[in-house]
């Protein structure tokens, strides 16, 4: 009976140290790793910096587009007023 916990125990704290060993391996973060976790944050606030960019210029175009339409509406709207002002001009 001794024997069978003293393999037991034996077996548990072998399995312990293994998990430990493995596990501390794959905790820590090596400098090529960190370098490229720097670049590709720096990366994504470029991305992102590029998009907000994007946004203020669309904003801007479909502002410029809006402007030009009420022009075009504007125009339309004296076309048909200077058109109903001429026939009501006397024929001759």
């Amino acid at each position: 009976m001794k024997i069978i916990n003293l393999v037991k125990a034996t077996a548990v704290v072998a399995v312990l140290i293994l998990s430990l060993a493995v596990f501390s391996g794959c905790v820590g973060v090596s400098e090529a790793q960190m370098k490229e976790l720097n670049d590709l944050r720096s990366e994504v606030r470029s991305l992102e910096s590029e998009a907000n960019s994007l946004r203020d210029e669309r904003t801007r175009l479909e502002k410029e587009l809006a402007d030009k339409n009420a022009k075009l509406e504007q125009c339309a709207r004296d076309k048909e007023e200077t058109k109903a002002n001429l026939e009501k001009l006397p024929k001759e």
